[in-house]
């Protein structure tokens, strides 16, 4: 699965959150941050985490 970047850029500003402190709420390494910009897939779980920590629905990520 893939995350919009714009959208979690969108999802980083709503919540005021700067791409390491999402990494670190997330539980996930930072360069996974930076993949997404880069178009790359990922696990179900690990968009999870993300979304959790930005406190939306997956839906809204991708």
């Amino acid at each position: 699965m893939k995350i919009d970047a714009k959208k979690l850029e969108i999802a980083m500003a709503n919540e005021c959150i700067t791409r390491n402190e999402l990494a670190k709420k997330a539980k996930v390494a930072e360069v996974t941050l930076t993949k997404i910009k880069a178009g790359k897939n990922f696990k179900p779980v690990t968009i999870g985490k993300i979304a959790k920590a930005l406190k939306v629905k997956v839906e809204d990520l991708i």
